[in-house]
């Protein structure tokens, strides 16, 4: 068989895949980038992929109309007994999902609870699964990806099952596990890792503390780890963001690669987008006018189109830096702008949000509330988007913003320093950055910002650069098919 039609089959195993339970960014990643997979088999020249999903059958997903299929029942080994796996799938969008279920994934409904020590059982519990699901049904994949301490557990029951016997059916399986945010590592999990027969691991290569924790087993015993962004996945190699990991990565830089996520450009598109007042397109920018009139009349803001209005749409946390948005806005107030904060989380944060309103009523609006029909508007009708994030491994809201005309003034860090480009000039800039952690550095970078937002023609090629760039998941889906590749080649030579 010639190389170009042989097939490459991978399992893709995560927490949470969008249609079925999506709660944060992992859902989009395992929802797009399955699906850019399978789309690849349709180019000339390409091998073909085999693309499925692992995912628990959470009780949240039983209310939502799918109509999975069981397939298969496997047992699960503990300590305490075989324990019953229920494995079903359906077909989204040409990719099967397998959806295993069992007592220990009844037992909690959401996707995740606020403790990885109850969490870590519904979780070991399916990875454990998903292995013998694979025996099962006599489907051994290429490949497994795996995402996040949730399912990092599978590689390393993966390379325990290697270590045992020479001749196992999944001895020539190849392991990639994709980081998307190194410091959740589950801890908490020691006593279910045991449970199921996941003992710690007998190793100096990792701190003595991540023998017992999902993550670092995860990139200890996997052949590929990716992260989420090319900087990302420099900057987990040093002190400031490796989270004590540091050293080990270094010393595996060469199986350590950054892929830039990428953004769902159907569901993000300004010119379908039915949750704003005046959809447009690049080429009917001048229309975009209308959203943000009408989002300030909303907020009961000056409709001036002249004054600009800055935006943040953000988790409330110290990671996202909105504490240096707030104290930004206070060392620009001789500037003229407007304000909308949109966003939930810690108290503290949400209460110095409400706090620049009380300062500023003429000009500051604080939203603390998810709202994702408001971020819509708020892509739509702002100027400049504000990103002042201490660490972001990709970050989503930088593309959306850009797709929307809106500009993103951010911090030069993870996928952010990826995904928008400042220039001398700004004639071919996407955004604006600046790097230190500050207030200061980013009431600077608001400063030009500012200046060049009076430059109504440079600001207008501004705003069509950042719509013209191409974050469609076709890009990272060939950046993770040549990944596979390379790892079949490896396996063969």
């Amino acid at each position: 068989m010639p190389e170009n039609a042989s097939t490459i089959s991978v399992l893709f195993a995560a927490a949470e895949a969008d249609p079925f339970a999506k709660v944060g960014g992992l859902g989009d990643v395992a929802g797009a980038l399955p699906v850019a997979l399978q789309k690849l088999s349709e180019q000339a020249g390409r091998p073909r992929l085999d693309v499925r999903v692992v995912i628990p059958f959470h009780p949240v997903i039983r209310n939502k109309g799918f109509t999975p299929e069981l397939v298969a029942e496997v047992l699960v080994s503990s300590i305490s007994g075989d324990q019953k796996a229920q494995i079903y799938t359906q077909t989204i969008n040409n990719v099967p999902v397998y959806l295993i279920d069992g007592e220990p994934v009844q037992k909690i409904s959401p996707v995740y609870s606020s403790n990885n020590a109850v969490d870590a059982e519904k979780y070991v519990f399916f990875c454990q699964a998903a292995l013998q699901m694979l025996l099962k049904l006599n489907w051994i994949p290429d490949v497994i990806n795996a995402n996040d301490w949730h399912t990092a557990p599978m590689i390393y029951a993966l390379s325990l099952l290697k270590k045992g016997s020479a001749s196992h059916p999944l001895k020539k399986v190849h392991t990639v596990f994709t980081i998307h945010n190194l410091p959740f590592m589950g801890a908490g999990a020691e006593k279910w890792m045991a449970h199921y027969h996941l003992p710690p691991a007998e190793t100096q290569q990792i701190p003595r503390w991540g023998v017992h924790h999902p993550l670092p087993l995860g990139i200890l015993t996997a052949d590929k780890i990716v992260t989420v962004s090319p900087t990302y996945a420099q900057e987990i190699m040093t002190p400031a963001f490796g989270c004590g990991l540091e050293k080990f990565l270094q010393s595996r830089q060469q199986d350590v690669k950054g892929i830039l996520n990428g953004l769902d450009e159907e569901l993000w598109n300004p010119q379908t987008d039915t949750h704003i007042a005046q959809p447009f397109s690049a080429a009917t920018i001048s229309t975009r006018q209308k959203n943000k009139t009408e989002l300030l009349k909303e907020f009961n803001l000056d409709p001036d189109p002249q004054r600009p209005l800055l935006i943040l749409i953000s988790r409330m946390d110290q990671q996202k830096g909105v504490d240096l948005a707030v104290k930004a806005a206070r060392l620009i107030a001789d500037e003229d702008w407007q304000m909308i904060l949109l966003g939930t989380g810690d108290p503290t944060l949400e209460e110095d949000c409400r706090q620049l309103e009380k300062e500023y009523p003429d000009r500051v609006r604080a939203a603390i509330r998810f709202d994702a029909s408001l971020s819509r508007r708020m892509y739509a009708g702002g100027d400049m988007l504000l990103m002042p994030s201490r660490y972001e491994p990709c970050g989503l809201a930088q593309m959306i913003s850009m797709r929307y005309g809106c500009v993103p003034v951010a911090r030069a860090t993870g996928g952010l320093k990826d995904s928008i480009h400042q220039t001398l000039t700004m004639q071919h800039g996407t955004g604006f950055l600046f790097k230190p952690a500050t207030e200061s550095a980013l009431a600077r970078a608001l400063r030009k910002a500012l200046q060049i937002y009076q430059n109504p023609q440079l600001w207008q090629q501004i705003q069509l650069n950042g719509m013209a760039v191409n974050f469609s998941w076709a890009t990272p889906a060939l950046e993770y098919a040549n990944l596979y590749q390379q790892l079949l080649k490896e396996r063969n030579e």
